[in-house]
């Protein structure tokens, strides 16, 4: 199907740390003119006259776990990514801990190709490490891949990287963006021992945090920095979740030319442990969400531009699984429909501007892993857009939920922002709580 011209009229045009009234054109894939006042050239275009809207580009979550292949009782890439559109997130990077894992370029194609015929959004995903697949790794177009994950903690299957040689070594051989999950195992593992002696498989949840502790993550978190400026390494930290790991990350320089760089989710900016008596395991994530102390940190770190990302590490687990007591409870929940709006409402609360939003959620994923054509509203640019009602609140609900796993730690929350339309790539793909039948999502490519 031909896509249409679309003229988008009267918006608050959020971009580059600035807001501005106007129209912008979408001719195909691409923004085609930016302007004061623009006038449709023909009957054909399809005009949306979005006053007192914001028009914010599609975010990009650079840190999802969809579940395909292998676990796809919990979710999939199809289900996961129409999630995503109606939350305002455009483009995902996908982690590598599915099954089988994807640790080898065979099983990276696999992935692709799945996401191909039902992605609903722009796709890509991280290349897993190992001990023992340096070769495989090696084989990695860096062109093609958003880049290369690591657990140094908490991981599934054989995707823990302990062996300190080995990675090294993985440190010194290869030019992508190396993301890391840091906390460390032989820590977590002795409180957790001293837990299950006290309480049994049935270990409150609030001794989550008190488990998968701030020394845990630390630990973790200064050896990986302390690697990366021994090798060189191109790092970037996943989910920090304490005030104490803010401290080893800078913001003397832009983004553009930091080695070394750190990424928050909606969840530890929005929750703490007070929430664990309400939200029990439902909140269980890893790194688990901490003290009020902790986010009060975190977010002065995202302000003050040490914390240069926000994701969602959405990752999603059935109702049945999450009821489990502590020790069989899996961590992880879903967030990709839900985290611009709750970023949105921390707007509201006088938390943080818009255009720092857009900053964190769509300019500096696209610097980081210098994606092509996105994260910004720009002529020449992918449309990928976002229109946005600030004043339409909605409340979460089971029967407006898209995740697969039918369930979100936000439910009950009401917010005041609402996402009424979602451009992929020129063609609207949502508008008003529908989706369109349009399919025009496209693998990022990277300008490396």
């Amino acid at each position: 199907m031909k896509k249409k011209t679309i003229l988008i009229k009267n918006v608050n045009i959020v971009n580059e740390g600035s807001i501005f009234n106007g129209d912008i054109l979408i001719e195909g894939e691409y923004i085609k003119e930016i302007n004061d006042s623009i006038s449709a050239k023909s009957a054909d275009v399809h005009v949306i006259d979005a006053e007192g809207k914001y028009l914010l580009p599609g975010a990009i979550d650079d840190q999802v776990h969809f579940r395909e292949p292998g676990l796809t009782h919990k979710a999939n890439i199809e289900s996961e990514s129409r999630a995503a559109i109606a939350g305002g997130i455009t483009s995902f990077i996908e982690m590598p801990n599915t099954n089988p894992q994807t640790t080898t370029v065979e099983k990276l194609e696999e992935k692709f190709e799945i996401a191909s015929k039902t992605s609903f959004a722009n796709y890509s995903f991280m290349f897993g490490g190992t001990n023992d697949n340096l070769e495989e790794i090696l084989k990695v177009d860096p062109k093609s891949v958003a880049g290369l994950k690591l657990f140094l903690g908490s991981s599934t299957g054989n995707m823990l990287v302990d062996d300190p040689e080995i990675l090294e070594k993985i440190f010194k051989s290869t030019n992508m963006v190396i993301s890391v999950h840091c906390e460390d195992e032989a820590t977590i593992k002795k409180n957790f021992q001293e837990h299950l002696e006290t309480y049994g498989d049935d270990i409150p949840v609030k001794c989550h945090p008190i488990i998968r502790s701030e020394e845990a993550c630390y630990l973790s978190s200064s050896k990986a920095i302390e690697l990366a400026k021994k090798t060189g390494a191109r790092l970037h930290v996943f989910h920090l979740s304490t005030g104490k790991e803010t401290s080893l990350f800078t913001n003397k320089m832009p983004l553009k030319d930091k080695k070394i760089t750190a990424e928050v989710c909606v969840h530890h900016l929005w929750f703490s442990d007070k929430d664990y008596d309400e939200k029990g395991t439902f909140i269980k994530w890893n790194p688990a969400v901490k003290t009020e102390k902790d986010r009060d940190q975190l977010w002065k770190a995202l302000l003050d531009d040490r914390i240069d990302v926000i994701a969602t590490d959405h990752a999603p687990h059935t109702l049945e699984e999450k009821n489990n007591v502590y020790t069989s409870a899996p961590s992880g929940g879903p967030l990709v429909q839900h985290a611009l709006p709750a970023m949105l409402e921390m707007f509201h609360r006088g938390k943080i501007s818009i255009e720092k939003i857009v900053e964190k959620m769509c300019h500096n994923p696209a610097i980081l892993f210098q994606v092509e054509k996105r994260g910004y509203v720009k002529e020449g640019y992918f449309a990928d857009l976002v229109l946005v009602d600030l004043n339409n609140p909605w409340t979460v609900k089971k029967d407006n939920i898209l995740y697969k796993c039918g369930w979100s730690p936000f439910e009950g929350t009401t917010f005041k922002s609402r996402i009424t339309h979602t451009f992929l790539n020129g063609a609207l793909v949502y508008q008003n709580a529908k989706f369109s039948d349009i399919k025009s999502a496209k693998r990022l490519t990277f300008n490396r």
